[in-house]
C-alpha cells in the first residue's frame, strides 16, 4: 500500500503565469501599455481598455495577456543591478533646520492629503498624537528626514509603497517602530525616520495599495497629453 501511495505522481508547483500579481507586476506592465501609447502602438481607447484589464488582472499570465502583441514582450533585457537605498541620509542633503514642524501637545495634528514634503520634518507629540501621511504628498527631494520625539503620545508615518523607507531610533519605556522598505526604483525618494519614544510609540509603515493610485494617475495623465495631442490637429 505504501509503495503504491509513492507511485503517484507528486503536487507539482504552480507555474509562473498561475502566481498571484503584485502591484509591482502591475505596475511594470502599465509602464509598458504607458510606453507603447507614446509610440503610437495603441491608440487612447485601447490603452484605456488594457489598463482597465490591468487592473482587475489576478495572476501574472492574464497581465501578460496585454502586452504580447508588443516588441518589449519578445526582447530578453538583463534585469537592472539593485541597489539598497543607503541607511543614513547624504552628508549635506539635509539642511538642520527643519522645513515644518508637526505639533501635538495635549492635542492631535495632521499632515496628509496632497502638500508637500520638505527636505526635514520635525514631529513632537507630548500627550497628544501626530498623523504624517506621506502616501500622496509632492516629493520636491530625493531625501527626506523625519525627526520624531514622542513623551506620553505618538506618532504615525505613511508612505507609499514604491518608496525606500528606513527607521533609525529608539525607544525610553515606550516603542519605536520602522519598517525598513526598498523600491525597485534607484531614483525613488527615500524616507528617514528617526527618534525616541519615550512612555509613547513612534511607527513608521507603507501604506498599502497606494501603488495602484499613482498607476491611475499617470495613466490618467498620459490619456489627458494624448486627447489633447489629437484634440490640437
Amino acid at each position: 500500500m505504501d509503495l503504491q501511495k509513492s507511485d503517484r505522481p507528486q503536487d507539482t508547483a504552480p507555474r509562473v503565469s498561475e502566481l498571484r500579481a503584485s502591484d509591482a507586476d502591475r505596475d511594470r506592465i502599465a509602464d509598458i501599455l504607458r510606453d507603447a501609447l507614446a509610440e503610437g502602438r495603441l491608440t487612447a481607447d485601447e490603452h484605456a481598455e488594457r489598463v482597465e484589464g490591468v487592473l482587475a488582472a489576478k495572476t501574472v499570465g492574464e497581465l501578460e495577456v496585454f502586452i504580447r502583441d508588443l516588441p518589449v514582450a519578445h526582447q530578453h533585457r538583463a534585469a537592472p543591478a539593485f541597489a539598497a537605498a543607503p541607511n543614513r541620509p547624504t552628508v549635506g542633503a539635509i539642511p538642520a533646520d527643519p522645513d515644518d514642524n508637526v505639533v501635538a501637545v495635549f492635542s492631535s495634528a495632521v499632515r496628509k492629503g496632497r502638500w508637500r514634503a520638505g527636505r526635514r520634518i520635525h514631529a513632537y507629540a507630548i500627550f497628544g498624537s501626530v498623523e504624517i501621511d506621506l502616501s500622496e504628498a509632492l516629493f520636491e527631494y530625493q531625501q527626506v528626514a523625519i525627526k520624531t520625539f514622542s513623551f506620553c503620545g505618538s506618532v504615525e508615518i505613511r508612505v507609499p509603497e514604491n518608496v525606500s523607507l528606513r527607521g533609525m531610533g529608539g525607544g525610553v519605556l515606550g516603542s519605536f517602530e520602522a519598517d525598513n522598505l526598498d523600491s525597485t526604483d534607484p531614483n525613488a525618494p527615500v524616507v528617514y525616520v528617526d527618534g525616541w519614544a519615550v512612555l509613547g510609540s513612534v511607527e513608521a509603515r507603507p501604506k498599502r495599495g497606494k501603488l495602484v493610485a499613482d498607476i491611475l494617475d499617470r495613466v490618467q495623465h498620459k490619456v489627458d497629453k494624448s486627447l489633447r495631442k489629437h484634440l490640437d490637429r
